[in-house]
């Protein structure tokens, strides 16, 4: 959720302050420049996530690319990911998110419940994902973080409105601030490193 809504008239120039701050960082900038031509997908003046059935079935597109599975209901109604399939009842770019957990754990935690980082706020069966649980505390929070750029990542590959979700999970919050920046430039040099993403700051079909 984001912490500080903003309006869409004032996105352009946020992102161009923290483009600014991120000068002669090549990676970094390769990855901003996706997420801020994705503002060309946004439809009208709504910043919240997409709700389209085009982006959704593009979502469900890509679960099928990594041969991952489908579950008809949503989390409250289970579990996120099960260990084989993720629930498909929610906005597309939770699906993309969720693919990119996929990428991201290692072998012996992709086929665990919610990838073993315990249950999420959407999360139905709450017991069946702690009992996989095998990450805690900032561990997972760094994961959390490496799969929410990456998703960003592969909703602007897919022509989806990246951007928003980059504001909803807020890479934004705190602007142009050393710390932002350190955290985002930590992230893309991770994802980068682990060959998730090329130097053009595109996604890849790499896994742990």
């Amino acid at each position: 959720m984001i912490l500080t809504p903003v309006e869409l008239s004032e996105v352009p120039r946020l992102i161009d302050e923290f483009v600014a701050a991120l000068e002669g960082r090549k990676a970094a900038l390769a990855v901003m420049a996706r997420i801020k031509a994705s503002l060309a997908a946004v439809d009208g003046a709504d910043i919240s996530l997409s709700q389209r059935q085009d982006h959704h079935s593009q979502a469900v597109e890509l679960l099928h690319r990594f041969g991952l599975g489908i579950l008809d209901h949503a989390p409250e109604d289970g579990v996120t990911w099960d260990g084989k399939a993720v629930a498909i009842r929610m906005e597309p770019s939770v699906i993309i998110h969720e693919v990119a957990h996929y990428q991201l754990a290692p072998a012996e935690r992709r086929h665990l419940v919610d990838f073993g980082l315990g249950a999420g706020p959407e999360s139905g069966d709450k017991q069946a994902a702690e009992r996989d649980r095998r990450r805690f505390g900032v561990d997972c929070d760094r994961e959390e973080a490496l799969a929410s750029l990456l998703g960003v990542l592969w909703e602007a590959e897919l022509g989806q409105p990246a951007v928003l979700a980059f504001l909803e999970q807020n890479w934004l919050e705190g602007g142009a601030s050393r710390h932002n920046l350190d955290h985002f430039l930590r992230n893309v040099g991770e994802l980068m490193a682990g060959g998730f993403i090329d130097e053009d700051g595109r996604p890849t079909t790499k896994l742990a």
